[in-house]
């Protein structure tokens, strides 16, 4: 029987849908419903963990992201009483430490000492450096703002890695470059959860031609490295 996690997506006003919807695409293979559905067509043995997920906002007013359709919350970053395993902080034109709601800084403080992972996609990386998560870690973000982020954040203890499709630290913290990357990074995660060949399966199911960590052409198109030094 496959051990359940709690995930928690954390949503906020002009929040970008690939960022979640992307690494959810991958991570929604292992509800306990989809597994109850597709288990011996799709896994040959019961994967090791299943996931439960809810979609947390400020409010239960519908979520308008920067396009697509608007996002029902199933929950709110106060009212909810679950200790999460797992975190998924998107980015956006608005994730931004001092943009974002509060209640979103202070659910992801409250919940940080016991999560067993956090993962972000894009800025969701900027809103977590406000949150003190990032301190003494080292991360990654979205390259067209990675400047930006440097010089807002040049006072935190945070290790910015310029050239990376995303970056992983100590096996418990997942931050990944733009919107897309956050599905190389979801592939990733899997790999590490439930095992290669389970993730192999996933990602071959969705057709995903995966980046490793280390891929990351955009940094040299932003200036961000050299075609000398890429590092």
């Amino acid at each position: 029987m496959s051990t359940p996690l709690r995930l928690a997506v954390c949503l906020f006003p002009s929040v970008t849908a690939l960022d979640y919807q992307g690494p959810m695409e991958l991570l929604g293979f292992l509800s306990p419903q989809n597994l109850e559905r597709t288990r011996s067509r799709v896994f040959p043995t019961q994967p090791a963990y299943s996931i439960e997920t809810d979609y947390l906002s400020h409010s239960m007013n519908p979520i308008v992201p920067v396009s697509g359709p608007h996002v029902m919350p199933t929950g709110t970053y106060g009212g909810t009483h679950t200790q999460y395993d797992i975190i998924l902080v998107p980015g956006g034109p608005g994730a931004r430490p001092n943009v974002v709601p509060g209640e979103l800084l202070e659910f992801i403080r409250r919940q940080a000492p016991t999560l067993k992972y956090i993962l972000s996609v894009c800025t969701g990386s900027w809103i977590l450096s406000g949150t003190g998560v990032l301190d003494g870690k080292k991360a990654t973000s979205n390259k067209a703002a990675f400047k930006t982020l440097q010089e807002a954040t040049k006072d935190l203890p945070i290790t910015w890695v310029p050239k990376a499709r995303w970056v992983v630290d100590d096996y418990r913290l997942w931050t990944s470059s733009g919107v897309t990357a956050g599905q190389d990074m979801a592939n990733a995660f899997l790999r590490h959860l439930i095992g290669r060949e389970h993730a192999e399966l996933i990602k071959n199911i969705v057709e995903l031609s995966v980046k490793e960590e280390d891929e990351d052409e955009f940094a040299e198109h932003y200036g961000l490295v050299t075609s000398e030094s890429k590092s």
